[in-house]
């Protein structure tokens, strides 16, 4: 999930980098050179990364990817090397630290660590948590402006609705969408049935005439615009729609909700791991961590910056535990993985995509 994801998810810096640590900046000191962070775009307010530049020395240079699967392939290209530190969904996690892309967290280098919330913990990716740091989280929902729609929506079937057409704006995941068409059918997101699978891709080609735009960043600002009366969105562009307008209403769908985790790791051949355990110790301090989760809208997962959490994002960003109740995207065989793509791609042209 990214940035997916959104929604619902750092105020004041702290004046040392090791605050409650002792021993002042010394690390940081003996930590030279850069740090390549590779991510979605748009992850981390500009005060944020500055300020870490500016307490160790330390130079961060910013890549970014439009997809998981597209990270997965720079990470095998480079064979777990050029980026230091890497945030991407749960599922992708998994490949990568089961092809050896990824390499086991120095926790002694992360004092801030155990700020981190247990609900996200112990997640399939990562079941022992030796590798990830988690970074955000969320549930996909519709969102939509009632007196466009004409109707109060409860479910992803409304998306088929014939009074849409035109009207509906998607994300670009194809294994989120194709798993709510499942989900209307009863089915797991994660099914191995092909058949099951590729029915669900009949019905998906039926919402095409509904479908204005698939786009995976900033969907939401076409349903703020008015451009569409609906739309599927991650839960960071679900947070900004309704920040941006209170007359819009979220469904949260009666089939079922999705959810998935954002995550931080460290390649298996990182450049600087130093660096990047100092960049994973800083983003935990929980004023940090604060203003990124409200900067970003997605789930707090630093159950310590939650005190930081400002009232009127505390709703939106600190959720209760029953999120987690969500299915998670996860890897199929290639089969499956197959079957999933064919259809995404015969149901973007039919959209004109």
């Amino acid at each position: 999930m990214k940035k997916t994801v959104a929604v619902l998810l750092c105020l004041v810096m702290v004046l040392g980098l090791f605050v409650g640590c002792g021993g002042g900046n010394t690390a940081a000191e003996e930590t030279a050179g850069e740090l390549n962070l590779f991510t979605w775009d748009g992850m981390f307010p500009q005060e944020v990364l500055d300020d870490f530049e500016a307490q160790t020395g330390i130079r961060i240079y910013y890549s970014n990817f439009d997809s998981d699967e597209s990270m997965l392939a720079k990470l095998e290209e480079t064979q777990g090397g050029d980026y230091d530190v890497v945030i991407a969904d749960d599922y992708i996690i998994e490949l990568a630290v089961n092809e050896g892309l990824v390499q086991k967290l120095d926790k002694s280098k992360i004092s801030t660590y155990d700020n981190l919330n247990p609900l996200y913990m112990g997640q399939f990716y990562d079941p022992t948590d030796e590798y990830t740091v988690p970074w955000g989280a969320g549930i996909p929902l519709i969102v939509y402006n009632p007196a466009l729609t004409g109707f109060d929506m409860t479910g992803y079937e409304d998306l088929w609705n014939p009074a849409l057409k035109d009207n509906v704006a998607l994300i670009g995941n194809y294994r989120v969408i194709d798993g709510i068409v499942l989900k209307t059918m009863g089915e797991s997101f994660n099914t191995e049935d092909v058949a099951k699978i590729e029915a669900a891709g009949e019905k998906l080609k039926a919402m095409a005439d509904n479908v204005r735009v698939i786009n995976d960043n900033n969907t939401q600002d076409f349903l703020i615009s008015e451009e569409v009366a609906a739309a599927f969105l991650y839960t960071s562009q679900v947070n900004a729609a309704l920040n941006a307008r209170d007359d819009l209403k979220v469904c949260y769908p009666k089939e079922g909700l999705g959810f998935g985790i954002m995550a931080a790791f460290i390649p298996s051949q990182a450049p600087n791991s130093d660096a990047a355990h100092l960049f994973l110790e800083y983003l935990n301090q929980p004023e940090v961590a604060a203003k990124c989760f409200e900067y970003l809208g997605y789930y707090c997962t630093n159950k310590a910056a939650e005190d930081y959490i400002s009232e009127e994002m505390y709703d939106m960003l600190v959720v209760p535990d029953t999120v987690t109740e969500g299915e998670s995207i996860k890897n199929l065989s290639q089969e499956a993985e197959d079957a999933h793509a064919k259809i995404w791609n015969e149901f973007k042209t039919a959209c004109g995509q």
